[in-house]
């Protein structure tokens, strides 16, 4: 699975730096947040996202193979 927050964004004609501002994230945790550099993701990030964007968590995951 990855996040598609930057897919999101562009779609929403929104920057990073908007979404940044709005979740309250370390600037650390956002930044591998939207790179998926992580494994795992907090619900009340999950819902803050899926709130700020305007969007459901199914809109947010996709499946990727390598």
């Amino acid at each position: 699975m990855k996040l598609r927050i930057l897919e999101i964004l562009k779609e929403k004609k929104k920057t990073k730096y908007w979404l940044y501002i709005r979740l309250g994230l370390s600037y650390q945790n956002f930044n591998k947040l939207v790179n998926n550099q992580t494994n795992a993701i907090k619900f009340e990030n999950l819902k803050a996202l899926c709130d700020i964007l305007e969007c459901t968590p199914n809109d947010l995951f996709e499946e990727y193979y390598k």
